[in-house]
């Protein structure tokens, strides 16, 4: 059973999820969670997975995990630095970054943060469908069980239309 949320409770706030990588609909999916935390006095948690693949020598594991965390903080500075010149920025940002399979450290992360009340997603704009993470969140096995609502961003949605929607 999922976790109660407590966003509106005493010493709690709303926070919308982002899942932060390198595709091209993460934008989408940063500039609508930024815009309705920035209208509603929310946060947006911005988090990051590093998917290690099993590597016999630990070593190379750590070196592995280096280079990924490394380029999860460059993206935070990247995505803050667009956030703060399209003038949307929230009551706060969340970095956080969780080693393991994407969608099962997405669900633990919503566990154990209260205050997340939206997943926010944005869907690709390419014919061959939305994304991988959208298909097997949104349209997957755990769609149906999801412990939060989640907001797909259209792929083909304009930073301006996306600031007039949020």
């Amino acid at each position: 059973m999922a976790r109660k949320r407590r966003v509106f409770e005493a010493g709690h706030g709303r926070k919308l999820m982002v899942i932060v990588d390198e595709t091209p609909e993460v934008e989408g999916a940063l500039f609508y969670a930024a815009g309705r935390a920035h209208h509603t006095n929310g946060q947006i948690v911005l988090l990051y997975v590093i998917e290690t693949e099993n590597q016999f020598w630990e070593g190379v594991r750590q070196v592995q995990l280096e280079e990924q965390t490394n380029k999860a903080k460059a993206l935070f500075r990247l995505f803050r630095r667009k956030l703060s010149n399209e003038g949307l920025e929230p009551a706060g940002i969340e970095e956080v970054i969780r080693e393991g399979k994407k969608v099962e450290q997405i669900l633990k992360h919503i566990d154990e943060d209260e205050d997340i009340a939206i997943l926010v997603l944005g869907a690709s704009k390419d014919v061959a469908g939305p994304g991988p993470l959208v298909s097997s969140l949104a349209a997957g096995v755990t769609a149906g069980k999801f412990p939060i609502p989640i907001t797909i961003v259209p792929g083909d949605l304009a930073i301006e239309d996306i600031k007039a929607l949020a």
